[in-house]
């Protein structure tokens, strides 16, 4: 009886001594270590470095890994949109001057960015209608309205100024301006639709 209850002991003082191995084995295993996320300030100067070089793509690549790492950060979109407008990628430009004013909707850069972006965009599209003869109906009707209201806004009654006439050259022959004139005025009926789109809308 009593070598049966030894044994007893004995098999519960193994048991626990295996439990215990084994809780000290988990203890000591490593835990893998994330790598620190680089702050802000370090993301933005990597980034602003390769804008400087010249490696606008790298730069753009860069913002969106910062933007990503902090969303709540409106400064990557910021320079996004700056980027992409001064490289006449107006519609991009537009969509990260959005993403600016979903984190600040009070930011003048980016409403400047939508506000301009918009309007070359407008300009070469009604530019292309004038050519085409295409601005008619609904269309027209609703360019007029936008156009009435860019210049209410602007506080001006001509969007787009008239370019200033050179000053003739009077030593020039007489007869020939008169011939050329013919021609001068073509060809400034012709320009006009695309030098100046909004014409069409007045």
């Amino acid at each position: 009886m009593n070598t049966v209850i030894s044994l007893g002991r004995i098999g519960r003082f193994i048991g626990a001594a295996v439990c215990a191995a084994s809780l000290s084995a988990c203890m000591t295993t490593p835990v893998a270590q994330k790598p620190a996320l680089p702050s802000m300030e370090d993301m933005l100067a990597k980034a602003s470095q390769a804008s400087g070089s010249g490696q606008k793509e790298q730069a753009v690549t860069l913002w969106k890994e910062a933007a990503v790492a902090y969303p709540a950060d409106k400064a990557p979109w910021t320079n996004i949109a700056q980027t992409r407008y001064e490289a006449g990628q107006y519609g991009e430009a537009i969509t990260s001057a959005q993403e600016v004013l979903v984190r600040d909707p009070n930011d003048r850069l980016a409403n400047s960015i939508i506000a301009i972006s918009g309007l070359r965009l407008s300009t070469r599209a009604l530019s292309d209608l004038s050519r085409q003869n295409n601005l008619s109906g609904s269309l027209r009707t609703e360019s007029q309205d936008l156009a009435k209201l860019l210049r209410e806004s602007l506080g001006e009654s001509v969007l787009v100024p008239p370019q200033p006439s050179q000053a003739s050259n009077p030593a020039r022959n007489n007869n020939s301006s008169t011939a050329a004139k013919g021609k001068k005025g073509k060809a400034k009926a012709d320009d006009d639709s695309s030098a100046n789109p909004f014409n069409a809308l007045k």
